[in-house]
């Protein structure tokens, strides 16, 4: 059986690989579990040498992984090239940080770190390289091996890479292991998987979660967002404004941090608006190869249908279309923005994934706080104002609060995400650590 992957941008093949069935999933991680053996015995700061030393390696390849990358997800060249780009420099400096953050205690503590034994990572198809090696450096680092099951939408960045790492990795201490999601469930639910690293939906979250319970396997998740967006009236209306375009057109809207719901101060409202909208028009739709286009093509057809479906749904609610709204090819959405966005609409409630700037408007502070916490998402949040802004950022329920700009920190922050966005979380020197058994010796 094979996976076939396309072109989002106009449905063309790309290529396929082999689906793995319960034999090879069952040889594969017999094997990632033998080769730990070894692997855990190599001392950390030469695992950390070897890994970054991989990652090095690939950089005569970066532009023929952009453009695969960009061809199988859709996302723009410029786009892409950063984000391959930007994974090669994570994978050799998360193997740094690691080593550091595993190392023993000095202290007298006798607090290790020690390899909690066959990792499943599962990433997602949005960020195919970037979320992959967040999750697999830090665990091979502490010393486990891992078995990665790729997205099923991109499935051929995801086998060439590992493919060209391996070419300087340790044989079987990274595996990869193609299919849907029986695939995934068929991996996490194995006896001899120890942890489980997933970046994607609250609902398949959800379902490792009762699968890991049996047997306690570790858990760490990152599972969506609802991204909510305060602009106080005190607020730079044009930054304000310049940030909600571009946050809500990123990657066509499918980020995890994209902002999905905007509260704008009611006596600012028209102004803002009126900026957003003429911002949200100078954007186009096109192909990862057109130089001129700004957002790319949504990744299935599942897809559009169910962005469609919220802005649908908002409208017939009582919402008003400013700009945009329709599918175009059932391959792209128009850039979009709706205003008189309510609670009963499914765009306030659910994460839309979309290239659409949803604004509702609010009389009190309190209003706004109220609505933005009303979630069972909590990954990221902004805030634009000025006197207030720090008042109102703390009492956000999120995990990463921007104030004047985008979630997620400087530096080496940890990736966090709150309620139901969040098990755990990587990135940081604590981060890290969830990746090893911390162990007293005394």
């Amino acid at each position: 059986m094979t996976l076939i992957s396309y072109d989002p941008s106009n449905g063309l093949v790309l290529g396929e690989v082999s689906v793995v069935d319960q034999d090879k999933i069952n040889a594969t991680i017999a094997h990632a579990k033998l080769q730990q053996l070894s692997w855990r015995q190599t001392p950390i700061h030469e695992r950390s040498r070897i890994i970054s030393q991989a990652f090095k390696a690939l950089i005569p390849f970066q532009d023929e992984l952009a453009e695969l990358l960009c061809k199988e997800m859709g996302k723009s060249l410029d786009r892409g090239t950063g984000e391959v780009r930007g994974a090669l420099f994570s994978g050799s400096y998360y193997a740094a940080e690691a080593a550091k953050a595993l190392a023993p205690h000095t202290d007298g503590s006798g607090v290790q770190y020690r390899p909690l034994g066959v990792c499943a990572v599962i990433s997602p198809w949005n960020y195919p390289l970037a979320m992959a090696v967040n999750l697999f450096v830090p665990a091979l680092v502490a010393g486990n091996t891992v078995v990665f099951k790729p997205s099923e939408e991109t499935p051929l960045i995801a086998e060439r890479f590992i493919r060209l790492l391996n070419q300087y990795l340790p044989e079987g201490i990274l595996n990869i292991l193609h299919g849907d999601g029986e695939v995934g469930s068929a991996i996490v639910a194995h006896e001899s998987i120890d942890l489980i690293a997933f970046t994607g939906s609250q609902a398949v979250g959800k379902k490792i979660m009762a699968s890991a319970a049996p047997s306690l396997k570790r858990l760490i998740m990152e599972l969506g967002g609802n991204d909510p967006m305060i602009v106080l009236e005190d607020a730079n209306i044009k930054a304000a404004a310049q940030f909600a375009v571009a946050s809500s057109f990123e990657n066509a809207g499918q980020m995890c941090t994209s902002t999905e719901r905007i509260y704008v101060a009611e006596s600012i409202s028209s102004e803002f608006i009126q900026e957003v909208t003429a911002l949200a028009s100078q954007y186009s739709l096109g192909c990862w190869n057109e130089p001129h286009a700004d957002i790319g093509p949504i990744i299935n057809a599942k897809q559009v249908r169910k962005i469609q479906s919220h802005i649908d749904d908002a409208l017939s609610k009582g919402a008003h279309l400013l700009l945009g709204g329709h599918a175009v090819e059932d391959r792209f959405i128009e850039p979009t923005v709706i205003s008189g966005i309510t609670r009963e609409m499914a765009m306030e409630q659910q994460e839309t994934f979309g290239p659409v700037v949803a604004i509702s408007t609010f009389q009190t502070v309190s209003e706004a706080i109220e609505r933005a916490n009303d979630s069972t998402y909590g990954l990221g949040a902004v805030v634009f104002g000025k006197q207030d802004a720090q008042h109102v950022a703390a009492q956000l329920e999120a995990g990463m609060i921007g104030i004047n700009k985008g979630p997620g920190g400087n530096g080496d922050s940890p990736w966090v995400g709150a309620k139901q966005s969040g098990f755990g979380f990587h990135g940081s020197l604590q981060g890290h650590r969830q990746f090893a058994q911390m162990t007293v010796v005394s």
